[in-house]
């Protein structure tokens, strides 16, 4: 999957992912996908709340040990 836009967002607690998050899908274009990096258990569901609350795809999410990653493409 190919994200124009990796954003690190590990060790910050909630709401710090969503609101890193928000502010870097208003960098990328409609229709293209951000790859998001948390650490945060909360995130799991926050995100996809935000994403889903935004008009915007969750594409995919995965583990990676204690990394969770998402792609989420702009509405």
């Amino acid at each position: 999957m190919e994200a124009v836009k990796v954003l690190d967002a590990k060790g910050l607690a909630c709401p710090m992912p969503v609101v890193r998050t928000k502010k870097a899908i208003e960098e990328i274009n409609s229709g293209e996908i951000l790859e998001v990096h948390t650490t945060d258990q909360g995130s799991k569901s926050d995100l996809t709340a935000w994403a889903k609350s935004g008009g915007h795809e969750l594409v995919k999410e995965a583990e990676e040990g204690d990394v969770f990653k998402f792609w989420i493409k702009k509405a």
